[in-house]
């Protein structure tokens, strides 16, 4: 066995006696961007090319930092997204339903669908839709400077990488709740993935002391961001429009009366890949 895979089994047993809950995997991940090779080829790199900040990295996540701002790379659908302290890490969950809303959109009538995603954060969202959907007009929304400077920067990165995204990506920093108003009423999509997590609940370490309090906490019940997107997307959108807003995995029954509640007909609750409640959507009557 080569050096460095005997180095990423000690790391192994130290991240996972820390909690970690993928240490094979991160450990591989570390040792991989830091050697500049694939995990498939971490057996390939000589026991003279060993990297010893490789044992920094590794100190770094058994401290629970998370892994995306290690290797400040987090993955989105097809994207890979520049993210760093200031910035909601975006999280597989969220793929689910921004693959929803590019299923919506590919299907619209519409020559150039108009979106708004509000509280954008890295601006994850607004860029898949951007990628995927080739005539989308995204508005990504995001009042905190720190977040919205991620926003900005990624967006310059897609631009660079898939010229056809080049100037359909628009962000706005501001509160969503007053945003867009010369949009109302004009709105295709009205997506989200707003602060849900109730006041005083137990999150992770990589949650609690690294995402951004703006981005997680959502009240006393976890709704009040919620109920601010859906009087939101009521504004701005036009007829038949939809929205779609995750939440947590013990929220959907709650999200989805604060649509039935505002007077929205026949919203829906929508599943992750694990089977869990993880957004609920609706049509503006």
């Amino acid at each position: 066995m080569s050096l460095l895979l005997d180095e990423i089994a000690i790391a192994t047993a130290r991240l996972a006696e820390a909690g970690v809950e993928s240490p094979r995997t991160d450990a591989e991940i570390i040792a991989a961007r830091l050697h500049g090779v694939p995990r498939s080829q971490l057996h390939l790199v000589p026991d003279a090319g060993f990297d010893p900040r490789f044992w920094d990295d590794i100190a770094r996540r058994e401290a629970r930092e998370p892994l995306q701002h290690i290797t400040g790379v987090a993955h989105f659908r097809y994207l890979e997204l520049a993210v760093g302290p200031g910035v909601f890490v975006p999280r597989p969950e969220t793929e689910v339903m921004t693959g929803w809303a590019i299923e919506q959109l590919a299907s619209l009538d519409v020559a150039e669908p108009v979106v708004a995603d509000l509280g954008t954060g890295s601006g994850a969202i607004a860029l898949a839709i951007a990628q995927e959907v080739p005539r989308a007009l995204v508005h990504a929304v995001e009042a905190d400077p720190l977040a919205s400077g991620w926003a900005e920067r990624n967006i310059a990165g897609v631009e660079r990488a898939a010229p056809h995204t080049a100037g359909r990506v628009t962000l706005h920093r501001r509160d969503f709740a007053a945003a867009l108003p010369d949009l109302d009423g004009q709105v295709d999509l009205v997506i989200s993935n707003p602060p849900y997590i109730p006041a005083g609940a137990w999150v992770p370490p990589e949650v609690g002391e690294y995402d951004p309090a703006t981005a997680l906490w959502g009240g006393t019940d976890g709704m009040d961001a919620v109920r601010v997107v859906v009087a939101t997307a009521a504004r701005l959108l036009r007829s038949g429009g939809l929205v779609a807003v995750e939440h947590g995995a013990q929220q959907g029954p709650a999200v989805y009366w604060v649509f039935a509640d505002a007077g929205w007909p026949s919203p829906r609750n929508h599943v992750d890949l694990a089977g869990r409640d993880r957004f609920v959507t609706a049509r503006w009557p």
